[in-house]
């Protein structure tokens, strides 16, 4: 009976074996707290996709009309040289006789 643990010394051993319990419970507790939940998650994650899918729509929107107005510029230079090609022609005949 020398080897048997007294009952003072079982009540401290299972007192220390819940006090590592709960320290090892608030350490899973504590971490757990910093994991975001699935559903927030792919909330976050849908919202992203959404924001992401709107920026490449806007710009190939962009990319769109700057196409379109390099080619109405150039059109306008193309259209004012025609128009102001044949005063010039006139006004050097014009000069040279």
């Amino acid at each position: 009976m020398a080897d048997e643990p007294s009952n003072g010394e079982l009540g401290r051993l299972i007192q220390a074996l819940r006090d590592d319990w709960r320290e090892d419970m608030g350490q899973l507790n504590q971490r757990l707290d910093k994991v975001v939940p699935m559903n927030v998650y792919t909330v976050e994650r849908n919202q992203l996709m959404d924001r992401v899918v709107a920026l490449e729509t806007h710009r190939e929107k962009d990319a769109e009309r700057l196409v379109a107005t390099r080619r109405w510029m150039l059109g306008v230079v193309i259209t004012v040289v025609v128009a102001v090609l044949p005063y010039l022609a006139t006004i050097v005949r014009g000069a040279a006789a």
